[in-house]
């Protein structure tokens, strides 16, 4: 398939799945792809996600560096893990923080970098729809989408910040997954399923359920991670995530590469 991929001039997409501080799991894939498969990160076309997966997008858009995303999430960690409530504790910000570290580390040019090849999946409050960004008119505006997408109501607040006038919501709610239906998407997730690069599953399941076309394992262990999402573990655990997102970007690499 990769070879295929390399050699041929067809376009290809990557879509990364929206799921909270499970996106350790992409800092992962992310690096494993900007050291063993740089030629697919140049060539991709079309760069979609919803919430964290947006975020991973617009950190594989503007070529940022593995290793600063990973330690941006485990600093958000640590802040959300502070106090009696952790992350659900009415003085945690966690889009204030997010916030502050996309206007530190996007580059100047983001919006030019991002605009015509990152898709950002946002959900349209007044009537559920989905909406799919990808003009962006200058960096505050693509960050501001990207806020937009990340808004989980009541965990990130009662309030839904506006896009262009226009309240959204977190993406995830109505598309979790932009362009996974197409045959050229690279699908990723950090629950076991069907996705292209996602950790390996049980062969002991209850059912398989998509999530807004996001393919997930009925098992203790997504159940888990779901858990994860919201409620980041220790720093180790993330650590050992992003670990897995590598090694299964790399089986990915090693299973297509002929």
């Amino acid at each position: 398939m990769l070879k295929n991929m390399q050699e041929s001039s067809k376009e290809w997409n990557i879509s990364f799945a929206g799921c909270g501080f499970l996106m350790a799991y992409y800092c992962g894939v992310y690096s494993c792809l900007f050291e063993r498969a740089p030629f697919l990160l140049k060539g991709v076309k079309k760069i979609c996600g919803a919430s964290s997966g947006a975020l991973m997008g617009a950190i594989l858009a503007c070529q940022m560096s593995p290793a600063k995303s990973c330690e941006n999430l485990l600093e958000m960690s640590r802040e959300a893990r502070k106090g009696t409530l952790g992350a659900v504790h009415p003085s945690f910000d966690l889009l204030k923080i997010v916030r502050n570290f996309l206007n530190h580390d996007l580059p100047e040019d983001a919006h030019l970098l991002a605009s015509g090849r990152l898709f950002v999946s946002l959900t349209r409050v007044s009537d559920g729809t989905n909406v799919l960004v990808s003009e962006f008119d200058s960096k505050e505006d693509l960050i501001q989408a990207l806020i937009c997408s990340c808004f989980y109501p009541l965990y990130c607040g009662v309030i839904p910040p506006r896009y262009h006038g226009i309240r959204y919501v977190d993406g995830a709610l109505s598309d979790n997954m932009p362009f996974s239906g197409l045959r050229n998407t690279i699908t990723i997730s950090p629950f076991s399923g069907e996705s292209d690069i996602s950790p390996y599953g049980s062969p002991f399941y209850f059912h398989d359920i998509y999530y807004n076309n996001v393919s997930i394992h009925i098992n203790f262990i997504n159940a888990h991670r779901v858990v994860i999402a919201f409620f980041p573990p220790e720093p180790e655990v993330l650590a050992e995530m992003c670990q897995n997102g590598y090694k299964d970007a790399f089986l990915f690499l090693k299973e297509n590469g002929e």
